[in-house]
This record gives structure tokens, sequence and C-alpha cells, in this order.
């Protein structure tokens, strides 16, 4: 499949793999696109796993409602649901990275019945970040999302001079330079970076409908250099867990762990996987 639709919207998908093998289903975030999972999927692919990758809501072109509302979690977590309809699935493994990895926390929580088993790269579960919000530098860390709810403002800045900032942003976290590329075209597209931006101005919504007790076999990966999550929600994220738990940490690999550890990032999914 490269495309399914839900409420009116087109998603596009990367489909790749045997069609009979067990379904891995990719999740990027922000500022990221499906094409984030690139270096990681040949090696799943060998391992006879088939990957089911969304361009997600706000990235896709043809999946890009306006306003706020869109974007809260409910409705994340529901295209998941979709793509799995649509692929004919009644379940999948889910992994998923940054953003992608909060929508695989909600899956876990939420829907248990449609997860095989949940892989989280970088992200905590919600409530260990709510915590170290209050208990450690996590707030300071996490500054820009208080940026990211000014309405316009911040696209001005992220785009400004061809995408300049954006593009700078990127390459200090090192990201490989095709990588920045691809991510600052998509988002200048019109309409697109404002709709990527969509996720962090639903919070209001998201915290009215907390994520709860995840009881699926989960996997977390965590990298040291990570500027953006500290180790403070990391190691509380385990009682969030009623399920087999294990934590990998990668040493000097920092956010964009799909991208710079692609090799050992197929290894422990494709563990992962076996176990479930």
């Amino acid at each position: 499949m490269d495309s399914f639709r839900r409420d009116g919207m087109t998603f596009d998908v990367v489909d790749g793999g045997p069609v009979d093998g067990e379904p891995v289903v990719l999740l990027h975030g922000f500022p990221q696109d499906a094409t984030a999972w690139n270096r990681v999927t040949p090696a799943l692919h060998r391992h006879r796993l088939r990957t089911l990758s969304p361009h997600q809501r706000g990235y896709s072109p043809m999946a890009r409602p306006g306003g706020r509302r869109p974007y809260r979690l409910r409705e994340t977590t529901a295209d998941v649901l979709a793509l799995l309809d649509a692929a004919g699935l009644e379940s999948a493994h889910v992994v998923g990275h940054d953003w992608g990895g909060i929508v695989a926390w909600a899956l876990g929580a939420w829907h248990p019945d449609r997860v095989r088993t949940l892989t989280a790269l970088s992200v905590p579960h919600p409530a260990a970040m709510a915590t170290a919000m209050v208990t450690s530098d996590q707030a300071l860390r996490s500054y820009y999302v208080g940026l990211f709810q000014v309405p316009l403002l911040p696209e001005r800045l992220l785009l400004a001079g061809n995408g300049a900032a954006l593009r700078r942003t990127l390459r200090q976290g090192g990201l490989p330079d095709d990588a920045v590329d691809r991510y600052v075209g998509r988002m200048r597209e019109p309409g697109a970076l404002s709709a990527a931006l969509g996720w962090y101005r639903a919070l209001p919504w998201n915290g009215r409908d907390p994520v709860g007790t995840v009881r699926v076999p989960t996997l977390h990966v965590w990298s040291t250099e990570d500027a953006f999550l500290g180790r403070a929600c990391i190691e509380g994220t385990e009682r969030f867990v009623d399920a087999p738990y294990r934590l990998e940490v990668l040493d000097d690999v920092t956010h964009w762990i799909p991208e710079l550890a692609p090799d050992r990032v197929a290894e422990l999914v494709t563990a992962h996987v076996r176990t479930g």
C-alpha cells in the first residue's frame, strides 16, 4: 500500500519488506517524515519484517488540517489505527521516535490489543515527562515547546532565509545533510510547518486525556547526548509500564536516533519483535 484515507484525508505510506512478514509500524517525529527510517528499514527487511512508515498528520500534503485541535493525541493515534485497518492488520509492532514515540506510548496504553510490542526512541512516557518538568531541569530543556505555542512567530523565525534557522538547528544536532535538506524542503511546503507545529499547539487538549499505564512489552531507547530529553524523565518511565520493560542507553548519540544509529536501532527492534 502507498496510502490510506481517514476523515477525508489521504496519508502517504512507505510500505516495504515481505508482505507476509511481521508488521512493524514506524512513526516519525518533528520535523521529520517517513524518510527518517530510510537507514533502518533495509536491515529490518533482511530479517523478513514488513515495515509501514506513514508520513503522519500534518506531513502528508493531503492530510494537513488547519488549527490546533485536529492534532490532539486522540486523532494522531486514530490515524495509526486507520493505517492498520487499511493494511488488514489486527495488530502490529509499533516503533516511534520523538512525537511518533508519544503516539506509540498512547497506543500502548489506549489500544494494547492493536500493539504487539512497543519501541519508543528518545521520548519517555508522557506521565514521566510531566513529573520531570517540575522535578528536574526538563522544563529548561523543553523551553521551545512554549515558543511554539505563539501563533505565526515560530514559522517566521524557522523559515526565514530559505529555512536557515531550521537548517542550522538540525545540522547542530548532527543530522546528515541529505536528511536536513529533505526535512527543511517538506517544512517549506505551503502550510506544512504550521501543521507540524499543530502537534505542539494541541498539547492543552492532550492534558485532558492522559496516557495511562502501558501493558505491552516495551523497549525504550534513549541517547546520552539528547539535548531535549534529560535522564530524569527517562528513568521515571518504567513505573508507567505494567509489562516487560527494557531501557537501552546509546552513548554519544544525539536526539536523532533513527538517522544517526540506524544499525543499532534495527538490531534492537528486530530482537524486541522476536520477543513478542
